[in-house]
């Protein structure tokens, strides 16, 4: 089941709206992580820049058969070997990775799914205790150059609602991402 599309655009203009590296940071993804999962992986805006830094494997997962080429070519001319994709349906068929397997989960414009609680406890699943989950999202505004209708995009408190749901405790408030992002960071507990 593909998440509620919002549109995938041209990857070079895709590209403007984010800094991987600043909002990586902010999200508190670092060295000490060993192995990360990111849902939704798109054209590798985040994959690429989060797998330098790990110390472990990057599972990128995402539906489409052209992300999916699009990463995998990028991984190739890269050479970089610590970045495992999976092409699956991740929201009705889970990662098929073990309880409490990684350190990491990202989870960027994609909480505008139709069940994101079932998302989240996977999540929830999957990673280690005090493991992390950053979320990102376009901010609630119909400023933003793209991104979800504004009826399906969630707002901050929706996000923070729906992790608390999952089991998540916070461990941070909302984290501005200007220009047009937010994030929150939830820990397993």
């Amino acid at each position: 089941m593909k998440v509620r599309d919002s549109g995938m655009p041209e990857e070079s203009y895709w590209e403007i709206f984010f800094n991987p590296p600043y909002i990586l940071s902010q999200l508190q993804f670092d060295e000490t992580i060993k192995d990360a999962v990111e849902f939704g992986s798109g054209y590798g805006t985040f994959t690429i820049p989060a797998a330098k830094i790990i110390n472990g494997n990057l599972h990128a997962f995402d539906i489409e058969p052209e992300m999916i080429s699009i990463l995998k070519e990028k991984v190739l001319k890269g050479k970089i070997s610590n970045i495992k994709i999976h092409q699956i349906d991740f929201v009705k068929e889970g990662t098929k990775f073990n309880d409490e397997s990684v350190d990491y989960t990202m989870l960027f414009n994609i909480l505008h799914a139709e069940d994101p609680i079932s998302l989240l406890k996977e999540t929830h699943r999957i990673l280690k205790h005090d493991g992390k989950v950053g979320v990102i999202h376009w901010i609630y505004s119909s400023s933003t150059p793209r991104g979800p209708s504004l009826d399906i995009r969630p707002k901050p408190d929706q996000c923070i609602a729906w992790l608390k749901e999952a089991g998540f405790a916070l461990g941070s408030g909302v984290i501005s991402l200007p220009p047009y992002h937010y994030g929150i960071i939830g820990i397993k507990k």
